[in-house]
């Protein structure tokens, strides 16, 4: 027994199989490929339509690979401390972020993705993490537009602990001195399917783990970085992505409806505050996130009040009608103790992960 969507050429089939529950399938030119498992537990607590919704808002051209994260997946991608995914909607072939090295360049070989093809790169901040695999990726395509808010371009550093001196966190020289980047001063959208959104809020409160990330506003003679020169960074250099797809409706969803992405770095603001900026401008919930959230401490040592601020943050996002992908600067405590608020609603990413892939064969 089989429910049926029809996606441009694609079909989902909902297969009833008593051991498991329900097995969400895709057919495409004759071939049967699993999705995702439903238990039967999931008919009583809305996680069916949230688990469906990920495969159901997608045309037939959306890919979404993560070609950097801190951690080793399935697919065993070397990894690093940083983030950079590739993706592909009907328009674009383009990169979020870039990693801390050129990793990305042999990560990208390893999933067989071109990276001489990519026409676009938003880099989230500026972060060596985010923005680290530039010079290399530079090299390896001399046609991407890139973009990145002007003030990225600050000397940051992070404090690691009090016996150590600040350490550089910044882009590197060659990457602020390029003509190729575009310097952003707000928001800005790219075209009907890109929308690159600032000026994100602090209604919500922000990471404790900021505290400790610091911007220079000036240099010794040497070099060196005085202490009193060391100011705390407020982030107004951080961006974020939207992606509207304009497939026609799925799932019971209208046929004008449109399907949101929404893609964040390290969501210094908060990723409440970045949540509430996407609302601002587009007036609802997108249908997924995906994003660090900047909750993981080094030490490995939570306070009361991280572990109450990381419940709360888990319960206001599950009341949002989206399924949120997360993992870099989360932190694997915060992310177990979240996923027991969020079940299936929150997801964890790994290096190598293909998060959507509905691109023809």
């Amino acid at each position: 027994m089989t429910a049926k969507t029809a996606i441009n050429a694609v079909i989902l089939c909902l297969i009833i199989d008593p051991p498991y529950g329900f097995i969400l399938c895709l057919v495409r030119a004759g071939r049967l490929t699993p999705l995702t498992v439903f238990e039967r537990a999931d008919l009583k607590n809305n996680a069916l339509f949230m688990k469906m919704q990920v495969f159901l808002c997608y045309n037939d051209s959306m890919k979404i690979i993560t070609l950097v994260e801190n951690t080793v997946g399935p697919a065993g991608c070397p990894a690093e401390h940083g983030l950079s995914f590739y993706i592909e909607t009907e328009h674009h072939k383009l990169l979020m972020d870039t990693g801390a090295s050129d990793l990305l360049i042999r990560n990208a070989g390893q999933l067989g993705v071109d990276l001489a093809a990519i026409d676009t790169v938003v880099i989230s901040h500026g972060h060596y993490d985010h923005g680290g695999g530039l010079p290399a990726f530079m090299k390896a395509n001399r046609k991407a537009d890139i973009y990145i808010q002007l003030s990225a371009a600050g000397s940051f550093y992070a404090m690691d602990g009090r016996d150590k001196p600040p350490r550089f966190n910044g882009l590197a020289d060659e990457v602020i001195d390029s003509d190729r980047i575009t310097w952003l001063s707000g928001d800005h959208r790219i075209d009907d399917e890109l929308n690159i959104l600032s000026g994100i809020g602090h209604d919500h409160p922000v990471p404790e783990d900021n505290k400790r990330l610091k911007v220079c506003i000036g240099h010794s003679a040497d070099g060196s970085v005085p202490a009193e020169n060391l100011i705390q960074d407020d982030f107004r250099h951080e961006q974020c992505l939207a992606i509207r797809d304009e497939t026609a409706g799925a799932g019971g969803m209208s046929a004008d409806s449109d399907h949101l992405i929404l893609l964040s770095g390290c969501a210094h603001h908060g990723i409440l505050n970045v949540m509430d900026r996407f609302r601002e401008v587009y007036g609802r919930d997108p249908d997924v996130v995906i994003s660090g959230f900047h909750m993981m401490r080094k030490d490995g040592n939570y306070s009361d009040k991280d572990i109450s601020q990381i419940r709360e943050t888990a319960h206001a996002l599950k009341s949002a009608k989206t399924i949120f992908y997360t993992g870099h600067c989360t932190g694997e405590k915060p992310y177990e103790i979240m996923h027991a608020v969020m079940d299936d609603q929150l997801r964890r990413i790994r290096c190598g992960d293909i998060l959507i892939d509905t691109s023809p064969e």
